[in-house]
């Protein structure tokens, strides 16, 4: 029952919000006709000679309405009897009707505060904001048939509607966050295509303002000239700012290269003027080259495409770095012809016809333009893609790390030697060290089978044995020639007399050695009264660590002793307390 209830609820919501969309397509037409018919009323009502009623001022403000959306109009009362179209369209007052048609269109699917109000999707916005303003246009289509401008049928049918839907179609875009193709180098293209358009109509108008202020004298006498009172010359006043746009794209198509026609027979291009124009006085068109050969100051226009096509580059080149070099050079492409395409309509609804014969082509040529255009990104802008891609990538590999540079000289060189003399006296006293300590089976142990110092006793001199010779009895222990070791402390000697006979006899039994009896006490071998002071060492010592070569630290440290960090054979690991 619920599911019953609930489906008409939505299908009413949806059609509703339709219905609102279309609405406001409508009431977008009229604010943007009311407005203009606002300024052409007030025109007429202060011109001191109107030529007309009221119809014919608003009969005035529908014609250059539907002007405004690229539809060509036809003058019917012309000196020579013969209708005369006219297809230039003021590009300022396209502005007014475009906007308002991207703000209807973005309303429509902007929820604002009422997040629970029913909205239509994209297509269906598109469609029912466009219908609605397509409805009010076909009114003033018909309506201006019947004044002294009729609209043409031929340009009505396709200018209209592409303009309409491509505004509401921009809205729409807006409202939904503005979202790029998901390929990054189809919305790079665009991007760089959007901003070399910019440079190049920025360029364009730079140009152009430069030569409307280098013939300001002869712009001056052909504004005076076309009307003398003050109401006269607001108008002409209002529609020279109304062809501004259409300036820049001039200028813009004249650094391009194709220039623009000033009638059938004359052609105006940065080499100069060729032919017999047909200009009728305009202010703006005072700007035009003088005839002849094009000089520096003509060629200076080709700065506009340069400018825009290095910038285009740039812009590429900057978003692949991490790209191939392949998929930089289609974006760059991409980015051209996207750039082309938006030049060319551009031109299209910048020029067209001023009247029949020599005026029936008047302004730049929309497919020689957007070709040049196309070929300057092509040719230059896919280069400086590349570059900055590889000039990018340079920047991104790792830097190498700096190497030192050895010191020269002769306080270097003595620096070396001196490092080198000790370390090879520390390496030779360390390699006695080793070669002692490597000493047979037997020594290099204490006589309760302890740890001996590093590098034990001499073979033959162990404890318990006997060398060939006596010593002499008034030698101190421990310096008989060739020791370097000092003598074993009185409580770790065996207990043996010291004129004992043969080594035979001297030697302990095994089991007299290995009984525990013979063994120190732990307590007397712990004791601290036992262990020797280091003070206390004996004098060979230091001869034998001078004979290795230890005796003086290659660092300069003068309380540095080689034996000091090795045990003595006494410092064993005492047994734990059994108590």
């Amino acid at each position: 029952m619920t599911h019953v209830i609930e489906q008409p609820l939505v299908q009413g919501g949806r059609s509703a919000a339709l219905a609102a969309a279309c609405v406001r397509g409508g009431v977008a037409a009229g604010l943007g006709l009311g407005a203009l018919a606002v300024l052409v009323v007030a025109a007429w009502i202060s011109s001191p000679y109107p030529d007309s009623g009221p119809g014919g001022a608003l009969h005035l403000a529908a014609g250059l309405w539907l002007l405004a959306h690229g539809v060509d109009l036809v003058r019917t009362d012309t000196l020579s009897g013969l209708p005369a179209p006219l297809g230039i369209v003021p590009m300022l007052l396209t502005a007014l009707p475009v906007w308002l048609l991207h703000r209807a269109a973005r309303d429509t699917l902007d929820p604002g505060d009422d997040d629970d109000r029913p909205r239509p999707s994209a297509g269906a916005a598109v469609a029912a904001v466009a219908g609605g303003y397509l409805l009010v246009a076909a009114g003033v289509v018909v309506y201006s048939a019947s004044g002294p401008l009729p609209t043409d049928l031929i340009t009505a049918g396709f200018w209209l509607p592409a303009v309409v839907v491509g505004a509401a179609g921009a809205g729409v875009w807006t409202a939904l966050g503005r979202p790029l193709p998901g390929q990054r180098q189809a919305a790079a293209a665009l991007r760089a295509a959007g901003l070399g358009l910019v440079t190049l109509l920025g360029g364009g108008a730079a140009a152009a303002a430069v030569s409307l202020a280098w013939h300001a004298g002869e712009a001056q006498a052909a504004y005076t000239g076309l009307a003398g009172e003050w109401s006269g010359r607001a108008a002409v006043l209002l529609l020279v700012l109304a062809l501004l746009p259409n300036m820049a794209v001039w200028g813009a198509a004249y650094g391009l290269g194709p220039g623009f026609t000033l009638g059938t027979g004359a052609l105006a291009t940065p080499l100069g003027l060729a032919g017999d124009p047909a200009v009728p006085p305009f202010p703006l068109l005072a700007a035009l080259p003088a005839e002849g050969r094009g000089t520096w100051i003509h060629w200076a226009a080709v700065a506009a495409p340069l400018a825009a096509a290095l910038v285009q580059g740039h812009r590429v080149g900057r978003r692949a770095r991490m790209w191939a070099a392949r998929d930089t050079a289609l974006t760059a492409l991409g980015a051209a012809w996207g750039c082309g395409t938006a030049v060319a309509v551009l031109t299209a609804a910048a020029g067209g016809p001023l009247g029949t014969g020599r005026l029936s082509a008047f302004g730049p040529v929309w497919w020689q333009t957007g070709a040049a255009t196309v070929l300057w990104g092509a040719c230059l802008g896919v280069p400086v893609a590349l570059g900055v891609r590889a000039w990018g990538r340079r920047s991104l590999r790792p830097k190498p790390l700096p190497v030192p540079t050895p010191p020269t000289g002769p306080e270097a060189q003595a620096a070396a030697g001196t490092r080198f003399t000790s370390r090879l006296g520390r390496l030779t006293g360390l390699l006695r060290l080793g070669r002692a300590a490597a000493s047979p089976s037997g020594q290099g142990q204490t006589p309760d089978g302890g740890p001996s110092p590093v590098g034990g006793p001499p073979p033959g001199h162990g404890p318990g044995s006997v060398p060939p010779t006596a010593p002499d009895p008034s030698t101190p222990a421990g310096t008989h020639a060739g020791a370097i070791w000092p003598a074993s402390p009185p409580a770790l000697r065996p207990a043996s007399a010291p004129d004992a006979g043969p080594a035979s006899d001297a030697r302990p039994a095994p089991d007299a050695r290995s009984a525990p009896a013979a063994r120190p006490a732990p307590d007397a071998r712990s004791a601290p009264a036992a262990r020797p002071a280091p003070a206390a060492r004996p004098a060979s010592d230091a001869r034998s660590a001078s004979d290795l070569g230890l005796d003086d630290d290659p660092y300069g440290d003068s309380a540095f002793e080689p034996y000091d960090y090795l045990p003595a054979a006494w410092e064993s690991t005492p047994p734990p307390d059994s108590r």
